[in-house]
């Protein structure tokens, strides 16, 4: 659409055909399984089903950002036609992936010196990054140019909310986000780790909950706290999870109970390779637009 491409990663969770309805391509990380590469191409390779029962039978997973060379294969075919690039990347909170973009952007920019390339940081992950591209999506089938639409992005990034919970400790605790003492006191006692996306794009630690139950209830009333409008929020609200679709469609029933402006219905997509090859089974992220994120 236009004289410019909207592009991203995969690890913006979104599934094909939904990329694919809003004209978003998008180029692919690698994972390990086992001792196996592959493209996170949102379940082509290797479904996911088959990812997490791997990982929970014990086999290692590895993750790798896209490289310099990939950048420059993907942003080239859309230079020779002529057209300008506005490409989000994972944030650089999680990945240097934004740094390999800027690095081929910027030698793209050289042998193109007509064409205008763009990079942002989206300091999101999982389907907020997602949202994020979303929105961007609107706002570039609205009518805004390639310039102006870089401008909003940089301006409204932190306005994109990210919340997290795991039912499931083991692949935080293997991964070193949990030690293991905390770990195995947190799974006797049925504690759910509360987590969310700081101003950095940083995965933070924000509250221990005990059981399922209230932690469900627990991350829509920081929806409510944290939502543009609060209970009268009417933007869009995406969920990702992995393997766990029960608790992600009770959170968003509840959203759906509670915010009765909401822009159609809580979208909910798994959450791909890259972000689950460090979650494991059992996590549910949220996400919605609303106050700018400060810490």
């Amino acid at each position: 659409m236009g004289s410019y491409v909207l592009s991203c990663c995969s690890a913006a969770d979104l599934s094909k055909e939904h990329f694919i309805k809003r004209d978003i391509p998008y180029v692919c990380f690698h994972f390990t399984l086992g001792t196996t590469e592959y493209k996170d191409d949102l379940g082509e390779s290797i479904t996911l089903e088959e990812l997490f029962r791997r990982m929970v039978e014990g086999e290692d997973t590895k993750t790798s950002q896209v490289g310099v060379g990939e950048y420059e294969k993907f942003f080239e075919t859309y230079l020779k036609e002529g057209k300008d690039i506005l490409h989000v990347t994972l944030s650089s909170g999680i990945s240097g992936t934004y740094n390999s973009a800027c690095i081929a952007g910027q030698e793209l920019q050289e042998r193109y010196p007509e064409r205008k390339i763009y990079i942002v940081d989206s300091l999101g992950a999982s389907s907020g990054y997602g949202l994020f591209m979303e929105g961007l999506a609107d706002q570039r089938d609205a009518g805004m140019e390639i310039e102006e639409l870089y401008q909003w992005a940089e301006a409204h990034k932190k306005n994109l909310q990210h919340w997290f919970f795991s039912t499931d400790l083991t692949f935080y605790i293997r991964g070193g986000r949990v030690s293991k003492t905390a770990g195995f006191i947190g799974s006797v006692m049925g504690i759910c780790p509360l987590l969310n996306v700081d101003h950095e794009g940083r995965l933070i630690p924000r509250e221990k909950v005990r059981t399922k139950k209230k932690v469900i209830r627990r991350i829509v009333e920081l929806m409510e706290q944290n939502a543009q409008d609060g209970l009268d929020y009417s933007g869009k609200c995406f969920i990702s999870q992995s393997e766990c679709m029960e608790d992600a469609q009770a959170v968003a029933d509840l959203i759906e109970e509670r915010f009765l402006k909401l822009d159609g219905k809580v979208k909910i997509f798994p959450i791909g390779a890259t972000i689950g090859s460090h979650t494991g089974p059992g996590t549910v992220a949220l996400f919605f637009w609303g106050k700018q994120r400060e810490n």
